[in-house]
This record gives structure tokens, C-alpha cells and sequence, in this order.
């Protein structure tokens, strides 16, 4: 028997040696069976030494050659599609067994390269959808990191590109495809450095256009699939221009994935993607409701002021439960979380809005999902796509803006075949037409009746609250505010009407005590009402201006010119309603919840048309060339000063707060009583609450002028003066350096000059010194004086102690004291006479 392997390969081994009395045939056969062993062993060897990039092409061509041949009716398991070992095996890891209606009818056309629009129910298992086939296609193409994007998905919220990145990890953790989360809120230079080596990137429309523009080594030139979560959000108007910018950076050939509950079939938005004769693929078109059947839905009227005490005695009724309550604005969230945190409902709370950090939301997204039970104060960023585990109610605080968004938001509870319920809060003026829309969409919803025994009022415990923190009460305000606007922008106007709201009793139920101010709400409402007048005048107006331009054109007489007047209101009419849209328009743009709801809505009549009588046709103009704008702003000047003259005669009474001195005395803290510079009696005296007296404070504002401003001014003179003093004699020290001698004087000046360079603030000025080579009347010696104090006080900042100004005012007479001896002792003899006159009288003395 011989060692294997030891004939070379592809030779014959060598006939063994017959014994003498063999068979000859029957030693050829052994021959041949040991030569056929060798040939097939041989064989097999080749086929192990095949490289493993040409074992794994062979069998990515087997998958590919089995797409034509996919049944999507006969698919019970993903194993019986044409996917790939790695993600098959990912899926049995994360325990997706069963394809779901809408995995199951859209999986084949995606593997065959087709752009697909997919629309199912909430909670179907649309993120799967289009992951699997992401995956295989890159996986078709062999795809690595050197190779750069392969495959971009796009979600219109941070929270909904989060979990789709989570589900991602998981089916892909056996392929060795790079993935990237790409949102707003994180490092963009940490991204920036990784993102053109990431193959599949899940991003928010507004970060990747950032990348696009500032990002040098990212370019989306070898993209192969585009998928759109959540498609009809990311295709209406908020992000329009945004993904306009995005797709015109992308190659034309490429695979497009629409995913959706409520699915676009607008023309024109499928145009703007460039898809390529689609399959629709809606799973539910045909069924009796858009919602899923285990969802009990229904909706209570209450009116607008009843909407807190109602979500406290819900929350309270449903301890054990896990909710998600929807408000319209993130200035809501804020102010009804921190209120709820105190009252203390007797569960865990939760806010998720806009207006936090990126590592906040994701940090209370994933403490809901732990949670068992607990209550979610959320926005709309909370009402696509999100999968949280066994949610039991869906409360609507505030009405959809339409039907879609309603369905989205319930879609939170009952997913996957699991019961849920949800509650739809409407006002009396939102009753009917959003039941009819839910009605159209084929939304069943039932109309309950509250039980009023169970309802708790919370207002009183709101007021304190308010009354003990001045944040919580400014918080309210916003949250007033913000909710009106939000009402006000409304596109739906059949829903939503802003006027028809009780201002002042939803501000008291907010704990306010008066509703605040809403300036853009005032002037829409003057707007308003100024039409409502326009419209009864209009008809005259236009008649005679009509009547005027026909005898201009001499066509039509004055007669015949109320045949045209059905034409001629038609059009002005259609002016009237294209004012509206672009006054509404510029609402639009320059009011964002993203922004502060404190800064009001200004420039409404920005782009209203304004109107200019050229004819003179109108009475209340006194001259035709006076411009509309400047009597407009005349008349607005003119009623502003009849208000403030209405409310004085009204005579509101302000609150007083009062505090006691330890002495007993009375304090008014609030208002504040304004102090006058100047003493006086009329000072002393309290001011009315009623208001200002005008003469009066006219009377203290110029005595004012004459005892403070005007002394002011004078020290600041005198001030400059004694600087240029102290200049001259610098100059003349300077002067006498030269002759290289200094007396006496000039290194009293040096001290001085070196005093003044010392900044300190705690020494004494000896600019207040006087001067001992000048004669001074007895007038400026008592305007030093009098400047001096003033002078110390500013220079050292302390307080003057009775025992200093003794012993300032005892220097300053020691000093007038020399002067006048020195003065006294003048004989006008030269320095030498002088001396010799002293040493005389003192030899005599002596």
C-alpha cells in the first residue's frame, strides 16, 4: 500500500508486479480502483485550494439566478427567500422567524432592484422591509469600507434614525458592512472624520445636507439604495427644500425605497425622486380600517380650560399603565411636566421634546423603553416610527393637525397584533371636522362621555405653584403663548380656530391670574375685524372708482358700469385671498417651535397690499399725495395715545407689597417707589399707584438738572484743570533735569508725578493737597474743599467715618496755616539775603 500522495499529480501510478500465477485481469482491476481514488482525491484538492472571494461569488450567483423565481404568497419563513447565510443567521439571533404581510410582498421586488412604495398599518414591521434588502444588495456587490456609501437612509426624527440603527446592529452584525448614525446634536468633527468610509448611513435630512456642503471627503457618487422612513413626512413642505438639496447630489441610478403608514401617491413627489416605474405595495388598501383592529379608539369633547384637571384624574385612574400623552409644542411639554413632577401623581414622568439635549433624548427614549409603567409627555417627534414595548394608552392632549398624524400617534400602542387603547381630546369647535376627516381616512372612533364624580381640579395647587416661583409663572406664560400660536398655524382652518377660544379661562387653568398679552393674536384680530368692516364699504367704493376709470377709457358710460360689477368684485376678492396667503405665509416662515415663543409675530402685515387713493375718491384723506404709509402710522400714533388716555380715566389699582423695618416702618416693595437725586419734600412723599403726575416729575427732572448734573459737570472741570496743572509741572521737572539739579519744589512735584502713576485705590490722593507756590483767595479754597470729599469718595470707594473727616479737615487748616505765615514772612529779598537775615536773629536770639 503507498503513502498518499506520494505519485505526482495528474500522473498514472505505476502497475504493481504480478506474482507468478496472478490473474492478469484481475490485477488491472485493482489498478483501476486505486487510479480512480487517486483522480478524485486529487480533485477534491483542487476544489479546496479555490479561492474564498471566487467560492463566495459562486454562491452569491446561485442566489441572484433564484429572484426570478421568488413567491411571495408561498413565503412562510425568511429562509425561503434567496438571503444570504450571514443574515438569515442574524435574524434567527434577534428572533425574527416569520416575515410579516408587508416584509413578506415587498422583500422580492426589492431584491430584484425595483423602487417600491410601501404603505402598511403602524406597527407591521416596515424597518425590516427595506434593512433586509439593503443588506443583500450590498452584499451582492461585495461592498467594503474602501468603497465608500452604498446605501443611505433617511428618517425625519433623531429618535426614529436611533432605533433604526439599533435594529440594523442587530440583523447586520454578521456582515462586515461599516454603519453610521448620522444626526444633529453630536460631534460633527467626529463624524466628519468617519463618515466616507461608513457603507450604510442612517441620518435626519438636515445633518446629511450639513455634511454634503462642509464635508470635503464625503461624496454620494457610488450610492446604490435610497430609502425614505417615514416618506410623506420627509416629502411635504418642512423638508421640501432640504431634500430637493440632498437628491441633487445623488447618482440617477440608483434603488429608491418609500416606506410609510400613511404612503404618498402624489406625482409630483415621485417625480422629485426620479422613480423609476414603482411597485406600490399597499398591504392594507383593502381593508374595512386604516388603524389596527386590536385598537380601541375614542374621543371626549371638554372645553379648553378642562384639559388639565382631565390628564391629572387620567393619570391618576391609570397608575399602572404605560402612556404617552401627545402635546402640540415643546413649551407645553416643559411647563405641564415640571407642574405634573410636583403634584405627584404617583408614577414616573417623562418629557420628550425638541428643545432638549441630544444625549437627554436618547437617555429618556431608553427609560421608557425599561420602564413597566410610566407616563411620556411628548411632541410629534414621538409619533413615527417609534416601537415602544407594550404601551397601553395613547392620549391625544391637543387635536392632530389632520388625519395622518392622528393615525401615526395612535400607532404607538397595539403593534404587532397586541391590544391598545387611545384617547382623543377635542374641543367643541374641533368636534366636527376632525371626526369627519377620521371618518374619510376610514378611522373608527367612538364618542364617550366623562364621568364628572372621577374629575380632580388641580387649579388651586397650580396657582400656589405659581405664586412661590417666578420661573414656573413665566414658564406658563410661554406655554399660553406658545399653544395660541400653534392653534393660530394651523393649516386646517375647519378644525382650528384660534378666536373661538376662552383665552382668559385657559390661562386660569394654567394657574395663571391673567391671561398675557399676545400681540400677533391682537393684531389678527384687528386685521379681522378691520376686513369685516372693508367688506360693507368695499362695494360703494368700488362702484365709484369702477364708474371714475370707465369715463377715463371712454368705453363704458357711467350708467352701463354696474354690468362689469360681478367681474370686477370677482377679481378684487381674489386680491383679498391672496393677501391672506401671504400674510399667512410670512407667519409661517418667521414663527418656528424651534425658536423662543416669547418674541411675537411682529410683521404680520408685512406682505399685505397696501392701497393708495390716487383720485382722491375717499373723504377721510385730506390731500391725494399723502402716502398710505404715513397715515397709516398717523392713525396707529393716534389711537395707541386714545388707550393710554382711557386707561388712566379707568384708574386700575395696582397690588401693594408691604414689608416691616425692624423699627416698625413700612416699606413698599412693590411697585417699586422711585427716589429723586435731589432732597426735597415732594420726594418724600409717596407716589400715587394711580399714576404720574407729569408736571411734577417735569418740575424734579429740571431741579435735578440744576443741583446734580451741573455740580457734576463743574467737578469734572475743575478735575481737568488740576490735571493739566500736574502736566506743566511734569514739564517743567522735565526742564530742569536738563540742567541736572531739582529743588525742593520739584521733588515735592516728583512725588507727586509718582504718586499718580500708583493705581492703588487705598492710599490718599495728594492731589488734594493745595498748592504751595500759588496764592489762593479764599473763594477756591472753599470750592477744593468742597470738590475734595467728592473726589476721595469716587478715588477710594470707602465710606467717609466721622473720625477721618476730622482729621482731613485738621489738615487742611495746618496747611492754610503755613501758607499764611509763609505769606506773612515774604520780605522780597533774594534766597542769600535771606539767610543771612536768619542767621543774624538767630546770633541775637542766642
Amino acid at each position: 500500500m503507498e503513502k498518499r500522495g506520494s505519485n505526482a499529480i495528474g500522473k498514472k501510478p505505476k502497475p504493481a508486479k504480478m506474482k507468478a500465477g496472478a490473474d492478469p485481469v484481475k490485477n488491472f482491476e485493482k489498478w483501476k480502483k486505486k487510479y480512480n481514488k487517486t483522480k478524485e482525491r486529487v480533485k477534491r484538492e483542487r476544489v479546496q485550494k479555490k479561492p474564498e472571494w471566487q467560492v463566495e461569488r459562486e454562491y452569491i450567483d446561485r442566489l441572484v439566478s433564484r429572484y426570478g423565481d421568488i413567491n411571495a404568497k408561498e413565503a412562510v419563513k425568511f429562509s425561503d427567500f434567496p438571503i444570504s447565510k450571514k443574515t438569515l443567521l442574524s435574524l434567527q439571533e434577534a428572533q425574527y422567524r416569520q416575515p410579516t404581510e408587508i416584509q413578506r410582498q415587498t422583500i422580492g421586488f426589492a431584491l430584484q432592484g425595483k423602487d417600491v412604495l410601501g404603505a402598511a398599518k403602524t406597527g407591521s414591521g416596515k424597518t425590516l422591509a427595506f434593512l433586509i434588502p439593503v443588506l443583500e444588495c450590498l452584499y451582492r456587490q461585495q461592498w467594503s469600507s474602501m468603497d465608500g456609501l452604498g446605501a443611505l437612509i433617511i428618517s425625519p426624527t433623531r429618535e426614529l434614525a436611533y432605533q433604526t440603527f439599533e435594529v440594523l446592529r442587530k440583523v447586520g452584525k454578521n456582515h462586515e458592512f461599516s454603519a453610521g448614525l448620522i444626526i444633529g446634536g453630536k460631534d460633527l468633527k467626529g463624524e466628519s472624520e468617519r463618515i466616507h468610509r461608513t457603507n450604510i448611513v442612517i441620518c435626519t435630512p438636515g445633518r446629511l445636507l450639513q455634511h454634503m456642503d462642509e464635508t470635503a471627503t464625503f461624496h454620494a457618487s457610488n450610492l446604490h439604495v435610497l430609502v425614505l422612513d417615514e416618506a410623506d413626512r420627509i416629502l411635504d413642505m418642512g423638508f421640501a427644500d432640504t431634500l430637493n438639496a440632498i437628491v441633487e447630489n445623488l447618482p440617477k441610478s440608483r434603488q429608491t425605497l418609500l416606506f410609510s403608514a400613511t404612503q404618498t401617491k402624489s406625482v409630483k413627489d415621485l417625480a422629485r425622486l426620479s422613480l423609476k416605474d414603482p411597485e406600490y405595495v399597499w398591504v392594507h388598501e383593502k381593508a374595512k380600517f386604516s388603524t389596527p383592529a386590536t385598537l380601541e379608539q375614542s374621543y371626549v369633547v371638554c372645553e379648553l380650560h378642562q384639559k388639565v384637571n382631565m390628564l391629572y384624574s387620567f393619570v391618576k385612574n391609570h397608575l399602572k399603565k404605560k402612556i404617552i400623552v401627545f402635546f402640540a409644542c415643546c413649551k407645553e411639554v416643559q411647563y405641564l411636566f415640571r407642574v405634573f413632577c410636583r403634584l405627584r401623581p404617583g408614577m414616573p414622568i417623562l418629557a420628550l421634546h425638541g428643545k432638549q439635549q441630544q444625549m437627554k433624548r436618547v437617555e429618556v427614549y431608553n427609560d421608557f423603553l425599561r420602564k413597566q409603567n410610566a407616563v411620556l409627555f411628548a411632541t410629534d417627534i414621538a409619533a413615527r416610527g417609534l416601537d415602544f414595548p407594550a404601551v397601553n394608552w395613547v392620549l391625544q392632549y391637543d387635536c392632530a393637525e389632520d388625519a395622518d398624524t392622528y393615525i401615526h400617534r395612535v400607532g404607538r400602542t397595539a403593534r404587532y397584533k397586541e391590544g391598545g387603547e387611545a384617547l382623543l381630546l377635542l374641543l367643541p369647535s374641533e368636534e366636527e371636522g376632525m371626526v369627519g376627516q377620521l371618518q374619510e381616512k376610514k378611522v373608527p372612533i367612538n364618542k364617550i362621555q366623562v364621568n364628572a364624580d372621577k374629575l380632580q381640579s388641580v387649579q388651586q395647587k397650580l396657582e400656589a405653584f405659581l405664586a412661590q416661583e417666578k420661573e414656573q409663572k413665566e414658564r406658563a406664560q410661554r406655554c399660553f403663548v406658545s399653544y395660541l400660536r400653534s392653534v393660530y398655524l394651523m393649516k386646517n382652518k375647519e378644525v382650528f380656530d384660534v378666536f373661538q377660544l376662552r383665552l382668559q379661562e385657559y390661562a386660569v387653568s394654567l394657574g395663571l391670574a391673567v391671561a398675557p398679552r399676545v400681540r400677533f393674536l391682537n393684531k389678527a384680530q384687528a386685521q379681522r375685524a378691520e376686513r369685516g368692516r372693508g367688506e360693507e364699504e368695499r362695494s360703494e367704493e368700488d362702484e365709484e372708482l369702477r364708474s371714475f376709470k370707465s369715463q377715463l377709457r371712454g368705453s363704458v358710460p357711467r350708467g352701463e358700469s354696474r354690468s362689469s360689477e360681478s367681474e370686477d368684485s370677482g377679481d378684487d376678492e381674489e386680491g383679498e385671498s391672496g393677501s391672506e396667503a401671504e400674510v399667512k405665509q410670512t407667519i409661517l416662515l418667521g414663527a418656528d417651535d424651534d425658536s423662543d415663543d416669547d418674541e411675537d409675530l411682529r410683521d404680520v402685515d408685512l406682505l399685505t397690499v397696501k392701497r393708495k387713493d390716487v383720485f382722491n375718491l375717499t373723504e377721510d384723506q385730506e390731500s391725494p399725495e399723502e402716502p398710505v404709509m404715513g397715515s397709516k402710522m398717523k392713525t396707529e400714533k393716534e389711537t395707541k395715545f386714545k388707550e393710554a388716555k382711557r386707561a388712566l380715566k379707568r384708574n386700575f389699582q395696582v397690588n401693594t407689597k408691604v414689608t416691616f423695618s425692624e423699627e416698625g416702618e413700612a416699606v413698599q416693595l412693590w411697585p417699586p417707589v422711585q427716589r429723586a437725586v435731589t432732597g426735597g419734600e415732594e420726594e418724600e412723599e409717596e407716589e400715587e399707584v394711580s399714576g404720574i403726575d407729569v408736571e411734577k416729575a417735569r418740575e424734579r427732572l429740571r431741579r435735578e438738572d440744576q443741583e446734580f448734573d451741573k455740580q457734576e459737570y463743574s467737578r469734572k472741570v475743575k478735575a481737568k484743570h488740576r490735571e493739566k496743572r500736574l502736566k506743566a509741572k511734569a514739564a517743567r521737572r522735565e526742564a530742569s533735569k536738563q540742567h541736572g539739579q531739582k529743588s525742593d519744589e520739584e521733588e515735592e512735584e516728583d512725588e507727586v508725578v509718582a504718586y499718580l502713576a500708583n493705581h492703588s485705590e487705598d492710599e490718599f490722593d495728594p492731589s488734594t493737597l493745595p498748592d504751595p507756590d500759588k496764592l489762593r483767595s479764599d473763594e477756591e479754597e472753599e470750592e477744593e474743599e468742597e470738590v475734595r470729599p467728592t473726589k476721595r469718595q469716587h478715588n477710594s470707594g470707602e465710606s467717609s467715618d466721622e473720625a477721618e473727616e476730622e482729621l482731613a479737615a485738621g489738615k487742611r487748616k495746618k496747611v492754610r496755616q503755613q501758607d499764611d505765615e509763609r505769606t506773612a514772612l515774604d520780605t522780597g529779598l533774594s534766597l542769600a539775603e535771606d539767610e543771612e537775615l536768619v542767621l543774624h536773629l538767630l546770633g541775637g536770639g542766642r
